[in-house]
């Protein structure tokens, strides 16, 4: 890990995306609340805020942080064929969230895919990636054509 011991505490936020494809079958049995494993939107939120907090087991040299907030939002996109995932984490601290948000949103995505699996075999986890962030000294950041 590097040393952050000398960087200045500052509001950090990060916000990643994540696409998870699905049949329409799929996408019914959640807009339905029918999928035989449960609450799929409250599973993978969980899921994702959980996840979001174990980032430093997962990645070894990420440092652990002390979240003050994760926001995980799901939204079935029928006409895209899939469901949208966002995930936003935040604190105040000497390093950037961008890792827990990305873990978050991957983590959220994941467990979509494993509670439809049996409904879809082909889904597919699209577009995991960071949209935004601010604090620190680089200041904001936003995804070009995001």
């Amino acid at each position: 890990m590097i040393d952050v011991g000398s960087k200045e505490i500052t509001r950090r936020r990060a916000l990643a995306r994540a696409e998870v494809h699905i049949n329409d079958e799929g996408l019914a049995k959640i807009e339905e609340g029918t999928v035989a494993k449960g609450d799929v939107f409250a599973t993978a939120r969980v899921a994702g805020i959980a996840a979001a907090k174990k980032t430093p087991d997962l990645l070894p040299l990420c440092h652990p942080l002390m979240l003050d907030y994760v926001r995980v939002d799901l939204v079935v996109d029928r006409a895209a064929g899939c469901v949208r995932i966002e995930a936003e984490c935040a604190l105040d601290g000497r390093t950037g969230v961008e890792m827990e948000a990305l873990v978050s949103v991957s983590a959220a995505a994941l467990c979509v895919h494993d509670m439809l699996k049996s409904t879809d075999p082909e889904i597919r986890i699209d577009g995991i990636a960071l949209y935004e962030k601010d604090g620190g000294k680089s200041g904001s950041w936003r995804r070009s054509g995001a």
